[in-house]
């Protein structure tokens, strides 16, 4: 789905208000589909992303964040606070991705989101020097363990808390910013050549 599609499936129609989070996992509750639709569309994109870039392959992702979005909305009584929804989808979408790594050894193909800069239009001396960055950065993050890559990804893309990724990785706040600072040595090693 382009932008403008997803932006038109959830912009309001005429006369209809925006909902905040909260509200709609708590009209979803009390059984109105069309509000859970609502929140499958407003976070989708987000969850296979994070399933994109934590599997590498387009049909496992795309496999985790249906499997994610069917066992919220059957576990969705479960939920403590409405407003704990986005970190549980976070932490379900994780431990997910985690599982099925842990259940095979990844191939990585990941397809970062491979947008052409506005400096690299019309220069492909410019276009094959990011993508070879894009490639050097998929490799190095394939050489991150399963839980340092989901505690990378979580923070430097998704922009969640030491706090939530705790949550969503079930560990302390001192093992996410220890896996965090590995991950970033790491990668801040195998990118070098790149600054």
């Amino acid at each position: 789905m382009t932008t403008s599609a997803r932006e038109n499936a959830t912009a309001p129609a005429a006369g209809e208000t925006v909902l905040d989070d909260a509200t709609l996992v708590a009209r979803a509750r009390d059984g109105e589909i069309r509000a859970y639709e609502q929140l499958v569309l407003r976070f989708q994109g987000s969850m296979y992303r994070l399933a994109l870039r934590m599997l590498g392959n387009k049909g496992d992702a795309e496999d985790v964040v249906q499997e994610v979005f069917l066992v919220a909305w059957r576990r969705l009584d479960q939920l403590q606070e409405n407003a704990a929804f986005v970190g549980w989808l976070y932490r379900m979408t994780t431990n997910r991705c985690l599982n099925v790594i842990r259940a095979r050894k990844p191939v990585a193909d990941v397809e970062l989101d491979q947008q052409e800069s506005a400096g690299s239009a019309g220069r492909p001396d410019r276009a094959a020097e990011t993508s070879a960055q894009l490639a050097a950065l998929t490799g190095a993050l394939d050489q991150l363990t399963a839980e340092q890559r989901a505690c990378w990804l979580l923070r430097e893309v998704h922009g969640r808390s030491y706090d939530e990724i705790a949550k969503a990785i079930g560990t302390t706040t001192t093992a996410v910013r220890g896996r965090i600072a590995r991950a970033r040595a790491q990668l801040a090693e195998v990118m070098a050549p790149w600054r």
